[in-house]
């Protein structure tokens, strides 16, 4: 996609709002990628709607090849489904939204999964004929925050991924969870954070003894885990014990203490939901047994916050070619006529390409081509069209040089 800048209808600002104290979201509000509509609540605008994509489909595409199969779900959720695993009740779950329907029927807005699909599951679960089968969705998930903070890591209203795994035995869904564990590692090297993303061993709740939490290094973060940089493995603050770094073949003086963003979580839900539900499936001799289920969850919105928050410099945002807007920032300094000619070209190649053609000083441009962070600066000008065509940089990179339309065109 190609696009001109003056078309664009989202704008740079110079300042976040005075309230605005995450970086991530700092950044992104200047940068034009996000509006804030209050606290914990952000729309997207065209440039954050396109990583938002972007994002969704490195995921969409590391699901699919495990095996899963993608629908949608609800965002209103009945109250009787809930009250199966007492989980309607705010004494066990404090941060639901909840609304009633003129005629007083109580709903809630989604603030998870694990009930409402277990309960679709029942329509097409019944023999082991069915089994194994893994689906998930994306969707916007509410939560009521008693204090939204960090800007799109922890906001109230929020988008993500959330697979799910039946299984007919603890055996099968190990053979899925290992394939699930290299998915996840796969998504967050493609999106630019697997040099500083680890596997970490957390608390496994009322689900089980530990869950799996995929957490990014970054100063800005809520959790504190300790990781072997060598292993390439955590342990969160909140189970860090002699039992489970025995259980993490490792040793104390091996690990380094660091604050890090929970960007996933994978962990097994054993019989915790297709108990309640009734769940089952008929095996080969005939006999009922309850669905092994596993739980893999990845916040979008929130990955797109991490990226941010960890690859940003004191110009602004630094983005992985994989998930930026656009791959290119096409600029004319006093030469539309050729910028244009270069833009048209590039267009019809199929490049990712956004020109910026306004009437703004060519500081104006430089300070809100950093901001943005495209991969790619090309300038044209009356310099470089005289040296053969533009002046070509990387974002993060010192030095620039001077290239034609056909090198130009390879970046896309």
């Amino acid at each position: 996609m190609a696009m001109k800048q003056s078309r664009l209808f989202t704008k740079t600002r110079k300042e976040a709002p005075k309230d605005e104290l995450a970086k991530n979201a700092q950044l992104l509000i200047r940068a034009g990628f996000i509006h804030k509509e209050m606290a914990g609540v952000y729309s997207y605008l065209p440039l954050g709607l396109r990583v938002i994509k972007k994002i969704e489909e490195i995921v969409r595409r590391e699901m699919n090849e495990i095996g899963g199969v993608e629908l949608q779900t609800t965002a209103l959720q009945k109250k009787e489904v809930w009250e199966k695993t007492n989980r309607w009740d705010d004494a066990v779950v404090d941060n639901w939204f909840k609304t009633k329907l003129k005629n007083g029927t109580e709903l809630g807005l989604g603030f998870t999964q694990e009930e409402p699909l277990t309960n679709l599951m029942t329509n097409f679960i019944s023999s082991y004929k069915n089994l194994p089968v893994f689906v998930y969705d994306f969707r916007t998930v509410f939560r009521n925050e008693e204090r939204a903070k960090s800007g799109l890591i922890r906001g109230r209203e929020f988008y993500w991924k959330a697979l799910y795994s039946f299984s007919k035995n603890e055996n099968e869904h190990n053979v899925f969870y290992a394939r699930a564990q290299q998915a996840y590692q796969n998504i967050f090297e493609k999106t630019g954070l697997g040099e500083i993303t680890f596997l970490t061993f957390a608390s496994g709740g009322t689900f089980s003894k530990y869950s799996h939490e995929y957490q990014t290094i970054a100063p800005a973060g809520e959790d504190t885990i300790y990781l072997s940089k060598e292993k390439r493995i955590a342990v969160n603050q909140e189970v860090y014990t002699d039992e489970v770094l025995s259980d993490l073949g490792l040793a104390k003086d091996e690990l380094t203490k660091s604050k890090a963003i929970e960007v996933g979580n994978i962990f097994p839900l054993h019989y915790r939901f297709s108990e309640p539900f009734g769940l089952q499936y008929k095996d080969e001799k005939g006999e009922k047994k309850l669905v092994f289920m596993g739980s893999y969850g990845l916040g979008i919105s929130r990955l797109l916050g991490t990226i941010v928050e960890t690859l940003s410099d004191e110009k602004g945002i630094v983005w992985p070619a994989s998930v930026a807007p656009f791959k290119i920032h096409l600029l004319s300094l006093g030469q539309n006529e050729k910028a244009e000619e270069i833009y048209k070209k590039l267009k019809v190649a199929g490049a990712e390409v956004l020109y910026d053609d306004r009437d703004i000083t060519a500081g104006e441009k430089f300070a809100e081509a950093d901001l943005i962070g495209l991969p790619y600066r090309a300038v044209v000008s009356e310099k470089t069209v005289a040296a053969g065509g533009a002046e070509l940089k990387r974002r993060n990179a010192e030095k620039s040089k001077i290239v034609g339309l056909e090198e130009l065109i390879k970046l896309k």
